[in-house]
């Protein structure tokens, strides 16, 4: 918008600005030639006295040779004159005038031929005739310059003009702007209204369809976080009661009985796994990113690390390796940290290769990676696994959330969050790359 209001206003301007020179030229032209004329007409009849006069102290019409050395001496004339008589002959003439006569006439008036403009005044008897001619040549020329007087400075006044409408477009269009990026800030972690104090009149009413517009959705967002987290708080008491029932159950049956228990023993698990991720995500949604003060979250990476270790001692399959040097230190939330940890290493464990280790490492710069063998994905399967409640091809259990849950938090966290198959280095492979070196980080 800023691009064409400049151009247009830019154009505009020079357009009226030729238009005002065109129609200067055009008055020009006429001024300069009433100016002339009068010069012209002007000076011709001054002359036929002076004339007059002397031709009558003199015995001959011829013209004294010593007044022409003397004239010949003169500079460049504007004006050039000759007086003949009755018959046409030259009696006199300026150093400039041609040494024959002038094609005009032998009449009182103007006259113009492809060259010069005259006027020729004469005698009450109509004996001495005084021609003046002025050069259309010294016409062009005055024109010609008053016209690039005119014109000339659009060449100038075209950048300043754009520099000028650039000012003062973007020192009016500011508040739009500052309204754009206050609107593009909004998301489901930031609905804050959009300050409208200080906008313009004609930008109030957007700012305040906007508030409204992000009330409704932070009431939406709000009803859909609190029937969630109630949800999944109601259902944690009843399902861990069905839990203990099932396995009381399990403990006094036998044969096909005794599987069929086993199988809601299971059901109930992953039940009370997805209720859990509800949770985490209701978290998740209500923004517990961001941090309060600074943190090490390495030591938190540690002891998720080991917490999983002890969970399952026996498989050994987490390896954990500290880069020399490397820190994460920045202002976030442990706790969140710990949701995306549990959540993304949990993953691997399930769905990768039981036969392969898991890979955690802490490299400099504030990267954490998290890899694990697994066949290769297609860029639509690692775009459909990040999606809410996508698994894709695994018969491992699960909610499809633990990706999801991640990435929210780690965009409160203005951490970057990439998956890759392959891995790193692989052929094969999957790999989760979490990198806070953006923001207070340090690695």
């Amino acid at each position: 918008m800023t691009r064409r209001l400049i151009l247009w206003l830019t154009g505009a301007a020079t357009a009226f600005w030729l238009i005002a020179a065109g129609l200067g030229v055009s008055v020009m032209h006429d001024e300069f030639g009433e100016i002339f004329d009068g010069s012209l007409q002007e000076t011709a009849e001054r002359l036929v006295p002076l004339v007059v006069v002397d031709l009558d102290q003199r015995k001959d019409f011829a013209y004294p040779e010593h007044l022409r050395e003397e004239i010949d001496d003169a500079g460049e004339e504007y004006l050039v004159y000759q007086v003949r008589n009755a018959k046409g002959e030259i009696l006199f003439r300026s150093h400039d005038a041609p040494e024959t006569p002038f094609d005009a006439p032998l009449k009182r008036g103007f006259w113009t031929d492809d060259t010069y403009r005259f006027f020729t005044a004469t005698t009450a008897s109509n004996l001495i005739f005084v021609q003046v001619a002025d050069a259309m040549a010294n016409r062009s020329e005055a024109l010609t310059e008053g016209g690039m007087a005119l014109f000339l400075p659009v060449l100038v006044l075209i950048p300043v003009s754009v520099l000028l409408i650039w000012l003062i477009v973007r020192r009016t269009l500011a508040p739009v702007d500052d309204l754009r990026r206050a609107i593009e800030e909004k998301d489901g972690g930031n609905m804050a209204p959009v300050p409208s104090g200080l906008l313009p009149r004609e930008l109030r009413p957007i700012a305040r369809s906007v508030n409204h517009l992000l009330t409704r959705l932070q009431s939406a967002f709000d009803a859909e976080r609190e029937f969630t987290a109630n949800s999944a708080h109601e259902l944690r008491t009843p399902i861990a009661g069905a839990l203990a029932q099932a396995q009381m159950l399990i403990a006094e049956l036998d044969g096909p009985r005794k599987r069929r228990a086993q199988q809601i023993e299971t059901s109930l698990v992953n039940l009370g796994h997805t209720v859990e991720k509800l949770l985490q995500l209701a978290r998740a949604e209500a923004g517990i990113g961001a941090g309060a003060g600074n943190v090490d979250l390495a030591r938190v990476l540690e002891l998720v690390v080991t917490d999983f270790e002890r969970s399952d001692p026996g498989s050994r399959r987490l390896r954990f390796h500290r880069e020399a040097g490397a820190s994460l230190n920045g202002s976030y939330s442990e706790d969140a940290f710990a949701i995306v940890l549990r959540n993304l290493i949990e993953n691997a464990v399930l769905h990768g290769d039981k036969a392969e280790p898991v890979d955690i490492r802490l490299e400099k710069g504030g990267v954490v990676r998290i890899i694990n063998g697994a066949a290769l994905l297609s860029p639509d399967e690692l775009a459909a696994i990040r999606k809410r409640f996508g698994r894709g091809s695994t018969a491992s259990p699960g909610s499809g959330l633990g990706l999801s849950i991640a990435e929210r938090l780690l965009q409160q966290m203005n951490a970057g969050f990439e998956v890759l198959s392959p891995a790193t280095g692989r052929a094969d492979g999957f790999e989760v790359v979490l990198r806070f070196g953006r923001g207070d980080a340090a690695g």
